[in-house]
């Protein structure tokens, strides 16, 4: 039998009608004071989160004049990290810089959606190139990404099994053979999602109605920075396949391994914990990477003065892309859906 309010005791039901008012946060040190910049900020409507993991993509954004910082309260600093509260071409966007590699972005992205009314998760950023068909400054809008840091590490002489295995032995000079690090299996991750049991997957895909709205963007990409021109001008791909993991690939083999093995076009630190975060409550995620490197594989010149060039394509198309979707969030059909 339902318990009536008058029978709870009088501290917990202060509790709970103070709980459903205001944004849950812990009763930390200064947390009312962020609580109610939080509830101020939740009260313009929905917003869409945007993170980006690297100083230099946030640097991209703030020069870019693409922001505009809502003038009733700028900010939030929550956690350590500060969420910038404005818009993008008239659509609310809440952003925020991540920080470098899975645990950190999965941090902030969590946070976004557990702290702030978010419609979905936009993530822009540079990546290395493993697919010698991109080059610098072409931006990938991947289809699926994969986590591909986690390993069992096989003893000597291990039996190769029927899943994918990277085999030390096969990369000695001057020829192939046995490796006494023996041979990594990649391991699957555990997807915990809502109203569904444990799924052990690799690949994860972003949202497929988002990723349908991002083939039909037109976007002209730049050529040019400050201190250098590409020979061609960059493109934007969709539909390939880009991989994850807690390291910085600057490696020609390995780089030609992902790409053979996985068919990965795009290399990075934080993509898949990006999409993972979110495929979880199932809210709607994209990612847009643009190529800073060829991770290894360059040719004849650094890609160092190229990475602000990848930072700004990216983010290039992440506008474009918000922009279209605050529009179909405005429309009157989209508001009637929500009513």
């Amino acid at each position: 039998m339902a318990m009536e309010l008058s029978s709870l005791p009088l501290v917990l039901l202060l509790c709970l009608l103070a709980g459903s008012s205001t944004t849950a946060l812990p009763a930390l040190p200064g947390m009312d004071r962020v609580r109610q910049q939080v509830d101020r900020a939740n009260r313009r409507g929905p917003s869409i989160g945007l993170v980006m993991s690297y100083v230099a993509e946030d640097t991209a954004l703030q020069a870019s004049g693409y922001f505009r910082p809502w003038r009733v309260q700028p900010f939030v600093d929550l956690y350590g990290r500060r969420f910038h509260i404005g818009s993008i071409r008239g659509a609310n966007v809440i952003y925020a810089l991540t920080g470098q590699r899975r645990l950190n972005a999965a941090v902030t992205v969590q946070t976004l959606l557990d702290v702030f009314t978010v419609s979905g998760i936009v993530h822009y950023g540079t990546a290395g190139s493993s697919n010698d068909s991109m080059s610098f400054g072409d931006v990938s809008v991947p289809k699926l990404v994969a986590y591909t840091g986690a390993w069992t590490w096989k003893k000597f002489k291990s039996l190769k099994e029927s899943s994918t295995e990277l085999n030390f032995g096969q990369f000695n000079i001057p020829d192939g053979g046995e490796n006494l690090l023996g041979s990594l299996k990649y391991r699957n991750e555990e997807l915990y999602s809502v109203g569904k049991p444990m799924e052990e997957v690799f690949w994860l895909p972003v949202d497929s109605a988002w990723f349908k709205i991002a083939e039909g963007l037109k976007v002209n990409l730049e050529r040019c920075n400050d201190t250098f021109c590409l020979p061609k001008t960059p493109q934007v791909v969709h539909g390939l396949k880009g991989a994850s993991a807690d390291m910085f690939l600057d490696n020609a083999e390995y780089r030609k391994f992902l790409f053979r093995e996985f068919a990965v076009s795009t290399i990075d630190e934080e993509s898949a914990a990006v999409v993972m975060t979110t495929t979880s409550p199932g809210v709607p995620v994209i990612v847009f990477r643009g190529v800073s490197d060829l991770a290894g594989g360059e040719p004849t010149w650094s890609s160092t003065s190229l990475m602000n060039l990848a930072s700004i394509n990216a983010l290039k198309v992440a506008v474009e892309f918000i922009a279209t979707i605050g529009r179909q969030m405005s429309t009157p059909s989209a508001q009637s859906s929500k009513n």
